[in-house]
């Protein structure tokens, strides 16, 4: 996997906003890339005056929400049985797969939105949307508002570490329980003085 990793930061180093497209698409699309790797490496390259915060965040979500289309195609065309015949040759687990649809299950569609800000079940979460058969155009809906603030956020995070960046990808998922976090509490925060303004 560390083969893997290193060729998708050359990747994105060579081919800039096409390559962070991509690679979101495929993580999108239940392949094991890591939106940390990507969006902390994509932070310090805007960090380095190499790339356009704003290009690269629209670069995130449209990747990242073709990945998902794919993914919701696969569930609602295919189904648990076909997904989990086929899953495994592309690391794709029952586990992983399980937890998704228990989020899905117990929350609806609005997990469609949600699940974009937590680690693993993002990533799968467009399967069980798509075993469901949920309106697509509330999930395209859902999933790209789930997307914008948890891809700005990675963004940011990378580009004020700046050439401590790998830092996100050596915490991993406990970055992204961190970025949700600090998400979490500015909504609150506008809720609160929304109400006391009103």
């Amino acid at each position: 996997m560390e083969q893997i990793f290193q060729m998708v930061i050359d990747f994105i180093d060579i081919w800039g906003y096409p390559a962070i497209l991509i690679g979101m698409a495929l993580e999108s699309a239940n392949i094991p890339i890591p939106s940390e790797l990507i969006f902390g490496f994509t932070g310090y390259l805007v960090f380095l005056g190499r790339m356009d915060f704003k290009l690269a965040v629209i670069a995130g979500v449209v990747g990242g929400l073709m990945g998902s289309i794919v993914s919701y195609l696969i569930g609602y065309y295919g189904g648990p049985t076909f997904v989990l015949k086929y899953g495994r040759y592309v690391f794709l687990s029952e586990k992983n797969v399980a937890m998704a649809q228990k989020w899905f299950d117990r929350y609806g569609l609005i997990t469609v939105l949600v699940a974009r800000l937590l680690p693993v079940v993002r990533t799968f979460i467009s399967l069980p949307a798509g075993f469901a058969r949920v309106n697509f155009v509330k999930f395209v809906l859902y999933t790209i508002l789930g997307s914008v603030p948890w891809t700005i956020a990675l963004v940011y995070v990378g580009m004020l570490l700046g050439e401590n960046w790998p830092t996100m990808r050596t915490i991993g998922h406990e970055a992204s329980l961190v970025v949700a976090g600090g998400l979490f509490i500015l909504a609150i925060y506008y809720i609160i003085r929304k109400r006391s303004t009103t």
